[in-house]
Parts: structure tokens; sequence; C-alpha cells
């Protein structure tokens, strides 16, 4: 793995949320109090995903901190995965972050969030409970069912792991959408997990300043290294423009 530019440092982290110790890494940029993206994973995926770690260093590379997290239940922080995911409990782990990363002197107080699939949803939850100064989201559900039916997956191990038998809960964000804004939405128009529909659902309710970009023939996974392009390059942007203030 390449080493990291002098102007960036990276910290190992843990704090608690409701009695679950979580781990996270801080990618910080040599700028004085920078502001902060919080980066949530999808529902079977952890931390070190390529995507949340590529974006952390790029937001980085840029004057931005960010914070990638391990939810209750996943990578290396404490908990069973089927016992403890829901909806609810992935955005109290976001909340508890978030107020970690305020207790920071050297951090800034403008906070941004990320999500993937699952961890867009938890976005967008906490983003109608509390004031977020910048949101991005790609392949976001705004309800659970899309999840609850996704073929079985391979688990850490190789087992079979059925979505319905960890996501236990219904969810529905409708209601919420009309509390947000700031939000750059990504979504795969060929997506077959969660339908483009949730995007232009979001689009369609959510406050203004707010993008929706649809990518062509694109995946839930963002397997076409244009769309990881485009994703990287309008991400960094929207960040930028809503959390340092930018006037282009």
């Amino acid at each position: 793995m390449a080493s990291l530019p002098p102007t960036q440092r990276v910290e190992e982290l843990s704090f608690a949320a409701d009695g679950f110790l979580l781990r996270a890494t801080l990618h910080l940029p040599a700028a004085p109090e920078p502001p902060v993206i919080i980066g949530c994973h999808g529902l079977l995926s952890d931390r070190s995903s390529p995507k949340q770690v590529a974006l952390a260093e790029a937001c980085t590379a840029q004057g931005m901190a960010y914070l990638r997290i391990d939810h209750r239940g996943c990578g290396q922080s404490a908990g069973r995965l089927e016992e403890v995911t829901t909806l609810e409990a992935r955005a109290n782990d976001v909340l508890h972050a978030i107020r970690f990363m305020e207790s920071r002197p050297d951090l800034g107080q403008r906070v941004g969030l990320f999500g993937s699939s699952m961890g867009g949803a938890v976005c967008l939850q906490v983003a109608g409970c509390r004031r977020i100064e910048a949101l991005v989201t790609f392949a976001a559900p705004v309800r659970s069912l899309p999840l609850k039916h996704t073929p079985p997956a391979a688990g850490g191990g190789g087992e079979c792991v059925r979505m319905d038998s960890i996501l236990r809960e219904e969810f529905d964000l409708g209601a919420t959408l009309g509390r947000i804004d700031r939000i750059l939405i990504l979504h795969g128009q060929a997506d077959r997990i969660v339908p483009p529909a949730h995007a232009a659902e979001i689009f369609a309710r959510a406050r203004e300043p707010k993008r929706l970009i649809l990518q062509p023939n694109g995946d839930h996974l963002m397997s076409d290294e244009r769309h990881q392009q485009e994703f990287m390059r309008a991400t960094v942007q929207w960040f930028q423009r809503h959390l340092k203030l930018m006037t282009s």
C-alpha cells in the first residue's frame, strides 16, 4: 500500500455507543480544525471497503477529515451482526460518532455524512433528526424491502447469509426526506438490488440544495471504473462546497 502524503495522518480509534465498543479510523489533514465527514458502510460491509478508504484519502487531500466506522456487529466492533443490526442502532452509532468528533478540539464543528446502500439509509435517518452540513448517498434505499429481499450473499467465513435474517425490521424513510437538504444522490440506473426509483424519490422530496446523478448501466456495487471516478469527483466537490463554504 502506498504511503500517505506527509500532509495526512491516520489514527485508529474506539468509542462507545449504547454499550458497544466501536472501532474507527480517522484520516486527518494538516489543516487546522477541519470539517469532518463520517462514512457509513453497507449492511454486510465494514470500514475497510475500498470505496470508503479511497474517499477518505481523497477528502483528506482536500483539507477535510474523514472518519470510517465499523458499525456494531461489523468489522472490529463489538456485537453480533444478526442480533444488533437495525436502522435505529446504526443511526445511533453515527450520532455517537458525531458527538465523539465534536469533543475533539482539533476538529471543526461542521459535519458531513457519506453512506452506501444501507449506510445511505442510515445517513438519511440521521440527517432527518439533526443538522448535517453536507450529505452524500449512493444506492440508498428509502425502505427496507429491497435489502431484505436481496439474494443470499457469502459471509466472511464463506457461509451463505440471508439478508432477511440480519435486517429483520421494516423501515420507511419517506416522511423523513422532507427534512433533508444539502444532499448529493448517486445511483446506478441498472441497480438490481435497490431500484433507481428510490433515488428519484429522495431527490423529489429533499429540499434544496440537492443534486441527483444517475449512472447509466450502473450497478449496486459501482463496478464501472468510470462511475467510480465520477462518484469520487462529484462527492469531494460536494463536500468541499458545503463543508468548506466554497462559493463556486
